[in-house]
Formats: C-alpha cells, structure tokens, sequence
C-alpha cells in the first residue's frame, strides 16, 4: 500500500545542506490536502519526470489545484481530486553559504617567461546563496543529477577552475608575477563566474584567490635558478668553497701539530679542489658543442630539451598544447613543435 504524506517538511536540514530531498529515494505518494511546511531559509519544489514545477517559499501550505497547476497540467487525466500523485519534494536551503573552499584537484600547467614551463596549484574560497530554486533544481538535480552537497560543489569546483585555467592562460602572467595580481584575477574570475552561476539559479556574491603555489617540480626549477643567481662571479665561488674546505679540515685535527697538519691539508684540498673546478670549466669551455638535439625526440628527450619532468611533457600533450605522434605505447616529438611552443 502506498504511503501518502500528510506532511511534507525538512526540519533537520542543516546549514551547510544545500539539498533535502523528500522522500530520500523514489517518489513520494501526495494528495490534495497534504500540508507543506517551508521553514525560514527553505524553498520546496515539486520535481517529476526530470522537471522541476511547483515551487512553495517559507510558511504553510496546503497542498490544492490552485497551487499546484505545473503538476495538474503535467499529470492531467491522471490526476484527480482525492487520488494520490507521485512527486519527489526537494527542499532548497536559501541561507547565504560563506566560506565555501575551492581548489585545483590537478595542477595547471602555463608557459613561464622566466621558467619556460610552470605547474602551478590554487586555492581561495567564495560565497553564494541559490537565488532561483526552481532554475536550481531543475538544471542540477534534473539536468546533472546532482542533489547531495558534495556532489554539487564539486561540480561547481569544476567551473570554477575551469574559468580561473582560461584567465591565467589569457593573462600570460609569470608566476612571480601572480602575487601583486590576486585582487586582479579574483574579480575577473569573478565576472567570468556569475553568468555561468546564475545559470543554473545560484547567485555568486563573493569570489577570492588566496594562494598560487608552485608543484614540487616547478619548485626545484625556481631553487636552481635561485641558485645560480646567488652563485655569481664563479671565481669567487669558488675560493669560498676553498677557504669553507680548508676550515673544515683544520678543525678536524687535535692539538697545536694536528691543527698545522689539518691546516696544511685543508690549504691542499682547497688548492686540489679548486684547481679541479677550474680545469673543468676550462676543458668544458675548450669541448666541442654538445651533440645536436634531435629532431624527433622521445617523451624523455623532450623533458630534457625543456628541463621539465616527463610529467609535465605529458601534461602539455594531453592539454592539446603540444602536438605528439603516439606510435604503440610511445610518444614522439618534433624539435620543431617544442621550438614553437616556447616561442609564442
């Protein structure tokens, strides 16, 4: 026997649920009559073969002909008087959600004007109230399918991220350029967000990047460069490296000899070391270039060329922003294509 509701409500909807749905599966069985109970905050909206109708605000309402004319028109000779009719209620919770987090699940990867190629991950939160129930329910539940919280925010995780990818890839920014550009970016994302949110009935009222870090990779790309400005004029680099060998071996002897013996040995490791460097630099100078890149190369060769991980060749081909010819199980690369790609 079908269970009809009398009362059809939400009260133990939370806060921080966008959602409740009534029954929580199938279709409930209603009548007219039926008492609907919106509370402070809730919007009810009847929902039947994929289309969201009637729609109560907050208060009590009985259910008549009168309040109800998508569902009659929808069922008509089905539906009479007293009879039950079956629907799914969804409650809407109106209330402004603040502090909703986003992230980006996969790092984005940019060309860089100073690293060439740059991985980068963001975060920030935003706030929204769902405006239209109706529109909302009819476009997530009925058109996505979506009606648990999580579901929803990472479907609209998914748009966010989207339209932040297409701004930083129209800014060209470098990275170390990023910070000085947080409000910046935030209110162009922002305008870029608010039509696509109130598409589907959620008005977006405040949006906010507050971080853009690097990935590992791209970290130890930007310690190397640091590295090397810190480094200089190599030969004083090296008579520091010296003269921090020469200590350290003086400290290693006891005693007044030890010490004239760990300092003399200290000034020939420093001499031996520095001498070595500097053979190197000068065998390395006097070297003929090295070996031609090829001209199609692998998916290593290729991370090699742009001094990337493999990870991040990979990432660029299946972002479609380097073009590969895959051949079994293996990709492989022309010069050209990558020549090209650094160049724009």
């Amino acid at each position: 026997m079908a269970r009809i509701f009398d009362i059809v409500e939400a009260p133990d909807q939370g806060a921080k649920e966008m959602v409740t749905r009534v029954p929580a599966r199938g279709s409930g069985d209603f009548r007219i009559g039926s008492q609907v109970i919106c509370r402070e905050s809730q919007a009810a909206v009847f929902f039947r073969d994929g289309k969201a109708l009637d729609t109560f605000g907050p208060g009590r309402h009985t259910i008549t002909t009168a309040n109800i004319p998508l569902l009659v028109n929808l069922l008509g000779k089905l539906f009479s008087g007293q009879s039950p009719f079956k629907a799914e209620v969804y409650f809407v919770n109106t209330r402004d959600f603040i502090d909703m987090r986003w992230g980006t699940p996969q790092p984005i990867a940019l060309r860089d004007k100073d690293l060439g190629l740059a991985q980068l991950r963001a975060f920030g939160t935003y706030s929204m109230a769902i405006a239209e129930p109706q529109r909302f329910v009819a476009q997530i539940v009925g058109t996505q399918g979506l009606y648990q919280t999580p579901q929803i925010e990472d479907y609209l995780r998914t748009i966010i991220v989207s339209r932040l990818t297409d701004l930083l890839g129209e800014t060209k920014a470098g990275l170390f350029d990023l910070p000085a550009l947080f409000d910046e970016i935030s209110a162009a994302v922002k305008a870029k967000l608010v039509d696509d949110f109130n598409a589907v009935g959620i008005d977006l009222k405040q949006f906010f990047l507050q971080s853009i870090s690097p990935t590992e990779e791209t970290q130890k790309a930007i310690d190397e460069r640091a590295a090397m400005g810190a480094i200089g004029d190599m030969q004083r680099y090296l008579q520091f490296k010296a003269a921090r060998a020469m200590g350290a071996a003086a400290e290693a002897g006891e005693g007044a000899a030890a010490t004239g013996v760990g300092f003399g040995a200290g000034i020939g490791l420093g001499a031996g070391m520095a001498g070595m460097i500097t053979q190197a630099m000068q065998g390395a100078a006097a070297a003929p270039a090295a070996a031609a890149v090829p001209e199609v190369m692998s998916l290593a060769e290729a991370a090699a060329y742009l001094k990337v991980s493999e990870a991040d060749v990979q990432a660029l081909i299946d972002q479609g922003q380097i073009k590969a010819k895959k051949i079994g199980t293996s990709y492989r690369i022309s010069k050209k294509v990558i020549d090209e790609y650094l160049a724009a």
